[in-house]
């Protein structure tokens, strides 16, 4: 039984000793409210290639100092000039990978997997983006946030609407923060041909019922207000994916 929270989404007290999690920021726009709270909940933060872009643009001058990232990785086609100068001037690693079999996001991953071996530790990943914008940078997102549930714990993509990450074969937890989350949620059968769906927690739930895009998909999807967690059982890998409430 895999269990899985959002408790990142909550506000954070800064100065606060951070879990194992890494904050990458992509290139799609977010609000000053999500940004804060999801630095302050990271232990180690980086921008793919034009996320320093949306960093710098989010920030007055007076806060960019106070929120440099550890790192800035891609092939950097995007980053502007002022923003690299800026960060490259206050020590920040600003490293191009040319390579174009790999994304500014897979470039992201690979530096927290090799953090990870230095430090001989894990992190959960926090994508900042990723589910909005470009149809094709989604599709990109739902597809390797998929590949990754084999070799990665959690992998979360958040966005000033949504929040969402892939649930594995087998049965699973998650505990409803009913602040931050709600109140539509859905299971979406994005990679594969069908899943066999079981939940309890939700206002229509499902037993045993088939789900794929050439049938029933479970969109709009509704918490109880008085339910503390969902239970969701899958036969296959799904996408589940909830509503985020304003963060201020």
């Amino acid at each position: 039984m895999a269990s899985w929270n959002v408790e990142f989404l909550q506000p954070q007290d800064a100065s606060a000793i951070k879990p194992n999690r890494a904050l990458v920021i992509l290139n799609q726009p977010f609000s000053e409210g999500l940004f804060h709270r999801l630095w302050n909940s990271s232990k180690w933060h980086c921008c793919a290639d034009g996320g320093a872009n949306r960093l710098f643009d989010t920030l007055t001058p007076s806060q960019r100092p106070l929120f440099l990232p550890d790192f800035i990785k891609g092939d950097l086609d995007s980053i502007r000039n002022d923003v690299k100068e800026f960060y490259i001037s206050r020590g920040v690693p600003v490293v191009e990978d040319p390579d174009q079999d790999s994304t500014d996001l897979m470039k992201c991953v690979s530096a927290i997997r090799d953090k990870e071996v230095r430090e001989q530790a894990e992190y959960d990943i926090i994508l900042l983006g990723g589910l909005s914008g470009r149809l094709d940078q989604t599709v990109h997102t739902l597809s390797y946030l998929h590949k990754l549930r084999k070799t990665r714990k959690h992998v979360f993509a958040v966005t000033d609407d949504n929040v969402g990450w892939v649930l594995d074969t087998g049965e699973h937890t998650i505990h409803i923060d009913h602040s931050v989350l709600g109140p539509t949620c859905g299971l979406l059968p994005v990679g594969i041909a069908s899943t066999v769906l079981s939940t309890t927690g939700l206002r229509w739930n499902l037993t045993d019922h088939e789900s794929s895009f050439d049938g029933l998909v479970s969109t709009s999807n509704h918490f109880l207000p008085n339910e503390p967690s969902v239970w969701i059982k899958t036969s296959n890998a799904i996408w589940w994916t909830a509503e985020l409430r304003a963060c201020t």
